[in-house]
């Protein structure tokens, strides 16, 4: 039985609980990291020298880093159509994910981290504003990709909607700018509907 390693509240653990709930994989969450600690032991740094979650334990493969956990997962379930093996169609999905990663991430993190986990007082207000532009800018690319689209690599649910939408509930629940995006709001609509993403990313934000 596949085990994870990470609290509920973690962005990066909702991706690989979400894609654990599309498969219906037997599993179990273990909280670690943030209050919950744990990932500053010898053991869980023998499994993750970063200390960070989540961490995957399946049968004694252990793996860490969300994305390519959620690779991980789709290829050993290649039937569930999630991650394509074709190269060109693997690509669409993998600059998503990359997207993610080097856009997206660092430009909502200033905006989550001083709305959310930071003392009102202490607010940068300054960081929090040029956050709220900057993820407004890249929803806006979004939108204009998936016009005409069901999803973000298709007209399939796949990978490539996943780390992105799972930002995309963090991003409409802070107190950001939220331009009117119709492709993007249409998207997360459908993502909304899903009962692994109602479960598992569908969370109080905190």
């Amino acid at each position: 039985m596949l085990k994870v390693y990470g609290r509920s509240n973690s962005v990066n653990v909702q991706k690989v609980m979400w894609i654990i709930g599309e498969l219906g994989l037997d599993h179990e969450r273990i909280d670690a990291g943030g209050t919950f600690g744990l990932n500053d032991q010898e053991w869980y740094l023998a499994m993750n020298p970063m200390g960070r979650v989540p961490v995957l334990d399946d049968d004694g493969y252990i793996l860490w880093e969300s994305h390519s956990i959620i690779r991980y997962l789709a290829l050993q379930n290649p039937d569930a159509g999630l991650y394509p093996t074709d190269p060109r169609l693997g690509g669409d999905v993998d600059k998503w994910l990359d997207w993610k990663l080097g856009f997206l991430t660092p430009a909502l993190t200033p905006a989550f981290w001083g709305l959310i986990r930071t003392p009102e007082a202490e607010q940068d207000k300054a960081a929090i504003a040029a956050s709220s532009k900057a993820s407004a800018e890249l929803f806006g690319i979004l939108d204009k990709h998936l016009e005409g689209r069901e999803y973000m690599a298709g007209d399939n649910f796949g990978l490539a909607d996943m780390p992105v939408g799972a930002f995309t509930y963090r991003w409409y629940g802070l107190d950001v700018e939220h331009p009117d995006y119709p492709n993007l709001a249409a998207w997360y609509e459908r993502l909304c509907q899903r009962p692994a993403y109602q479960e598992h990313v569908m969370l109080p934000i905190t």
